[in-house]
């Protein structure tokens, strides 16, 4: 592969990237209140809540909603309001 090639392909993965609302680890909400936020709020069913509950304990952070930043913005603010933390990345 060229370096052009490269070049070409870095800019098409930065142009694809989706701002995502990312969970992040803390000791103090339980894992049965972060399912519920997580089904409440970002609209999960109870097996995707439980799965991103246990990724954000053992990995630290994970994305939990992708799509438009402006749809994101009110259901980061949500999860924030109930105590969680979360953020709006790239």
């Amino acid at each position: 592969m060229s370096y052009q090639e490269e070049e070409e392909i870095s800019v098409l993965e930065r142009k694809e990237a989706v701002p995502q609302i990312v969970l992040y680890n803390d000791d103090v909400n339980t894992f049965e209140f972060v399912i519920d936020s997580l089904v409440e709020v970002c609209e999960h069913n109870l097996l995707q809540a439980e799965q991103c509950t246990y990724l954000v304990h053992y990995n630290g952070k994970c994305s939990v909603k992708q799509g438009e930043f402006d749809k994101l913005e009110p259901i980061c603010r949500a999860l924030l309001d109930r105590g969680l933390s979360a953020r709006i990345e790239n």
